[in-house]
């Protein structure tokens, strides 16, 4: 249906303008009608046309002025002008109001339907566009909060760069830092109905001080997206984790290293704010925990600073900033040349956690040995049985011996400092040796049995999830370990098998090109032939006549 307004201060014209409309369009338009420029805007203030034909000339307000009027609050209505003047005297005016086309008196009948099916299909275009754009919307607010639980999820549990860059890519998140707040809601406070105690990252028992935490967690449910809502206003950048029993995770990107007194003063009072309004719209009540700023890479330890500093009081908003909930280091001690370290045992680098662990044992050895050697004996051994830990929790060093390390503590006590630090650089080594060999030993496996698989099967319809299934591991981790070790991508290596034995079935000169191709697991010849041209230089036809 399109509104039409119809503008004339002649009767004749008007009543000729709505018989053309009525036989020509029928019940496609609502048409009104107008005599006078004031009349004719006050109209359009209500009936806010799709199309006004207005004439120029019209007792006193005239049509262009009439149309500038209307532009301003109906910039979306089209405009068709009707003179019976020279047109190109009103032209540069009427162009500058965005009219669409000018149409002379008397007016001829084919141009004016022509002209109005064209204002219709503009019509009918915006409206598809705007229907598109709300459409894309919904969706794309569908999609977010499942990103933005993906990142949650990743930044906690898997907290591997590519898959991080990833979805900071997708949310525009262009921040190294960030920290994490963690929404807390119950029924009451000192209730513990419904605890559950549990050491997963995600949950730290009833620390939050909050009662019926599972019923609360379940109610909350259906306060979800008004919550997301609450907490965009306050930081639109804010990215909100999914509920988990009566929690709600929010990580929020931050743009340098530290957040500055009283930056964290005014984060207090709009958190404070937010659950004030929350507590008002869902009938619960909440307490927020927050962490202080880390490096995407080490945002978890911002999240478990939330979740203690939900634990040491009943304050309603707990800063780890403000509370002894994380460990501070003295100036000089390199923290970071520690994480590198442990970090690099971790992923199983060998050459890089050497290289760290002699930069800092030749800094306990520089600032801390003529004092207080004991106190590097006692480092020495905290971070190879660490380093160890990390192995045995990895797999790298098979079975647990309570003996095995009888001889350390002898060691540590009679080595000489130099004969300490090179002790101490070896286990270090041999440790993430362990963690190095585990992990490749596990994707050679892996990409053994995928080949296996792969060569007997290629003839089937056969995918990356059938393999990882058959694996019995994500097709992300699988394609990824699978690329690392063979060089090629599973879809190079299938294509690679498939080729070969089409080779090998056109040297025999046996069956026809088409059974060949199903025969190797296509199942459309003229791809199965770009293929083949592509990878042979030649086509299977060719290829035959050759061998």
């Amino acid at each position: 249906m399109y509104r039409v307004l119809l503008a004339d201060d002649e009767g004749i014209a008007i009543d000729s303008l709505t018989y053309i409309m009525d036989k020509e369009f029928h019940d496609k338009c609502e048409v009104r009608s107008a005599r006078s420029g004031r009349t004719v805007i006050e109209m359009a203030e209500t009936f806010r046309p799709d199309i006004a034909v207005m004439d120029i000339r019209m007792p006193g307000i005239d049509g262009i002025e009439a149309i500038r009027e209307i532009r301003k609050f109906s910039p979306a209505t089209i405009f068709i002008v009707l003179t019976a003047y020279d047109k190109f005297s009103f032209a540069k005016e009427a162009l500058n109001l965005g009219v669409m086309s000018f149409l002379t008196k008397p007016l001829d009948r084919k141009i004016f339907v022509d002209t109005m099916n064209r204002a219709m299909a503009d019509i009918d275009r915006t409206r598809e566009q705007r229907s598109r754009e709300l459409s894309n919307r919904e969706k794309l607010d569908a999609v977010v909060p499942m990103i933005e639980s993906g990142l949650v999820y990743s930044l906690l549990l898997d907290n591997s760069p590519e898959v991080t860059t990833n979805y900071c890519h997708l949310l525009e998140i262009p921040e190294s830092y960030g920290f994490f707040t963690l929404l807390a809601c119950g029924d009451a406070e000192g209730s513990n109905q419904n605890s559950i105690h549990s050491d997963s990252v995600f949950f730290s028992g009833n620390s939050d001080h909050l009662g019926n935490p599972i019923g609360t967690g379940i109610r909350l449910q259906k306060h979800y997206a008004k919550i997301r809502e609450i907490i965009k206003e306050c930081n639109a950048h804010a990215v909100i984790g999914p509920i988990m029993m009566n929690k709600i995770p929010v990580f929020v990107p931050y743009e340098s290293s530290k957040m500055e007194y009283i930056d964290r003063v005014r984060l207090i009072d709009l958190v404070r704010d937010s659950i004030t309004r929350l507590k008002m719209d869902t009938g619960v009540n909440y307490r927020v925990g927050i962490g202080s700023v880390m490096p995407l890479s080490d945002v978890q330890i911002s999240y478990q600073e939330a979740i203690r500093s939900l634990s040491v009081n009943n304050e309603t908003i707990s800063h780890a900033d403000d509370l002894p909930v994380s460990c501070t280091y003295e100036q000089d001690y390199p923290i970071g040349l520690e994480k590198q370290l442990f970090d690099s045992v971790k992923n199983g680098e060998i050459r890089d956690a050497g290289t760290y662990a002699d930069q800092f044992f030749s800094w306990m050895e520089e600032t801390q040995a003529s004092e207080h050697e004991n106190n590097v004996r006692l480092k020495t051994i905290e971070f190879v049985l660490w380093a160890e830990h990390i192995a045995y929790r990895n797999g790298g060093l098979g079975l647990y011996r309570f003996a095995d390390r009888g001889d350390y503590l002898k060691i540590v006590c009679n080595y000489t400092v130099k004969e300490l630090h090179t002790w101490f650089v070896t286990k270090v080594r041999d440790a993430t040796a362990k963690i190095a060999d585990k992990s490749k030993s596990s994707a050679n496996s892996l990409t053994k049995r995928a080949k296996e698989y792969i060569d007997s099967h290629y003839a089937n319809d056969l995918s990356l999830d059938d393999v990882s299934r058959e694996l019995n591991i994500s097709p992300y981790y699988f394609s990824k370990i699978f690329k690392e070790e063979e060089g090629v991508t599973f879809i190079e290596y299938l294509t690679g098998i498939r080729l070969s034995h089409a080779k090998k079935l056109l040297a025999e000169n046996k069956l026809p090109v088409k059974e060949i191709c199903a025969a190797v697991g296509y199942q459309d010849p003229n791809y199965f032939s770009r293929l083949f041209r592509r990878s042979e230089g030649v086509s299977p036809t060719e290829y035959r006549e050759s061998h």
